[in-house]
This record gives C-alpha cells, sequence and structure tokens, in this order.
C-alpha cells in the first residue's frame, strides 16, 4: 500500500520567498528615495498628461421625437418614432454638413463628433406608445461653435420627422384658426350693433323690438358656437405641435469637459511612478549584492 508523502522541497520554496519579501521590504526601505521620487515624477507626468489633449466641450440637445396621430385617432407608425433611425439621420453627412454650415465651422468638422442616445427605457405595456426622448450630443473645441452645431443638428432632426402629413395638419389647423377668428370678429361687430339698435329701440313698437331682440339672440348664439369651435381648434392645434411633432425640448449649451480627467492622471501616475521606484530600489540592491569576481 502506498503513502501519500508531501515533497520535501516544499518548505524551502517557501522559505526562500519570505526572504526574498523581506530582502525587499528592506530595499525599499534603505532606498526609500527611489519610490518617493517615482512618486513625485509620475504625478507630474501624469498631470502633464492630463493637458495632452487640451480642452473639449460637448453641448446636448434634448429632443421629443413625438407621436402623429390619424384623423380617427390611431397611431401612426414610421422611422420617426425609432432612435435608430434618428442616429442615421444625425450622422448622415447631408445632416452634418448642413450643421456645420450654421455653425460656421468647416465641413465634415463633425465626423466623429456626435452621439445619440435614447433617455430612459420604458418597460410597461404601454412601451409601444411611449415617445422616445433622445439626446443628441456633439463634443468639440470651441464652445459657442459645438452649441450651435448641436442645435443646428437637433432642428434638422426635427424637420426630417415631423413630415409632411403632421405638418399639414398644423397648416390646417391654423388655416381654419383664422377663419374662425375672421367669422367672429364679424358675430362681434353685429352683435354690438344689434344692442345698440336695441337700446335706441324704446320708442318702437313691440314688434320691431321683438325682431332686434330675436336678432340679438341669433347672433350670441352664432358667436357662442364660433367660439367653441375655436376653442376645439386651439386644443387640436396645441395637441398637434406638442405631442404629434418631433420637437426639441431643450436647446444645447456647451459644458467644458477635459480630453483626460486631470485628477485620474495625477492618481494613475503617481502610482505607477511609486511602483517603479520599488523595482527600482529592489533592482539596484540586487545588484549591490552581487559579488564582483576577482580580477
Amino acid at each position: 500500500m502506498r503513502h501519500m508523502t508531501t515533497p520535501r522541497h516544499q518548505p524551502e520554496l517557501e522559505g526562500e520567498r519570505d526572504v526574498d519579501l523581506a530582502r525587499w521590504r528592506r530595499a525599499v526601505v534603505a532606498l526609500w528615495w527611489l519610490p518617493v521620487a517615482g512618486l513625485v515624477l509620475g504625478a507630474i507626468v501624469g498631470v502633464l498628461y492630463s493637458f495632452r489633449g487640451g480642452t473639449q466641450y460637448s453641448a446636448t440637445a434634448y429632443i421629443s421625437l413625438g407621436q402623429p396621430v390619424s384623423p380617427g385617432g390611431a397611431l401612426v407608425q414610421s422611422y420617426a418614432q425609432n432612435p435608430r433611425a434618428i442616429s442615421q439621420v444625425a450622422s448622415s453627412a447631408w445632416a452634418q454638413d448642413r450643421a456645420a454650415a450654421a455653425a460656421h465651422i468647416r465641413p465634415g468638422a463633425l465626423r466623429g463628433h456626435v452621439s445619440v442616445a435614447q433617455v430612459g427605457t420604458t418597460t410597461a405595456a404601454g412601451a409601444p406608445h411611449a415617445v422616445p426622448l433622445i439626446a443628441l450630443t456633439v463634443t468639440g473645441k470651441r464652445a459657442a461653435s459645438t452649441a450651435a452645431a448641436a442645435n443646428a443638428l437637433a432642428g434638422l432632426v426635427v424637420e426630417k420627422t415631423t413630415g409632411p402629413y403632421v405638418g399639414r395638419k398644423i397648416i390646417t389647423y391654423k388655416t381654419t384658426m383664422a377663419s374662425v377668428n375672421r367669422q367672429l370678429a364679424v358675430v362681434t361687430r353685429e352683435l354690438q350693433t344689434v344692442q345698440a339698435a336695441l337700446k335706441a329701440a324704446k320708442s318702437l313698437d313691440p314688434l320691431q323690438q321683438l325682431v332686434i331682440v330675436s336678432q340679438e339672440d341669433n347672433a350670441e348664439a352664432r358667436q357662442g358656437n364660433l367660439i367653441a369651435e375655436q376653442e376645439a381648434i386651439q386644443q387640436q392645434l396645441a395637441f398637434t405641435q406638442n405631442v404629434e411633432s418631433a420637437r426639441v425640448v431643450t436647446l444645447a449649451a456647451a459644458v467644458k469637459s477635459s480630453a483626460h480627467s486631470r485628477n485620474t492622471s495625477l492618481v494613475v501616475g503617481a502610482l505607477i511612478g511609486l511602483v517603479l521606484g520599488a523595482i527600482a530600489a529592489i533592482v539596484w540592491d540586487a545588484r549591490r549584492a552581487v559579488p564582483t569576481a576577482p580580477a
């Protein structure tokens, strides 16, 4: 029957490892100025590295994509409610070149500096009917041009997603509203005329006064109908402009952001310098301990 035995060299390896660790610790303590110098030099290099990328600005515009509705009240589904499609529109050369021209920067300056993300996600049963909120972000080296480019690009996204359907509805509501307002102004003047005639009709016979009162009632009824129609159109127009139409919820404003975090670069550089200094101390001590061969 065989007996399991432990290798005899294992305690020796552990002893050698303890000796190495103790010798390294003594070397770091004896040559303490090397880790300290590495710490200081690493921190300086880290700070200098943080200046390498210069200062950048980011500007984010928030866009509501809108949800068109048919005359019967059904939701109209199209690419305009797809955040991925909006990302393609914002990333297109056509849109970026037009936004660059509006911001007075060179064509192609926005390539690789535009990102589109959906704000939040809806997991409830009504998720397919939720109106997405899109964050369109532009980065650049100048605050004014970066914000201008983000706002111009957001306007182009709204222009492409609102579409002819919602735009035509808005035009129709505004035209109808103008017609109702004109009719209401005419009826109001007629009512004022009839009321003035009624005040002056005290000397007339009762039949003539009854005719004037009937005219006043008709004018007031028509005025009330027009006011109700005006309110309904105003509500429909507000719904179309604020819910069905894509719109910029918040304009972009430039915020300064360093290309490299200065604090992070300082800490990382200091840690790397400290480690390299400790390694240099251990290597130096090991070389001093090696005996030189006689000549």
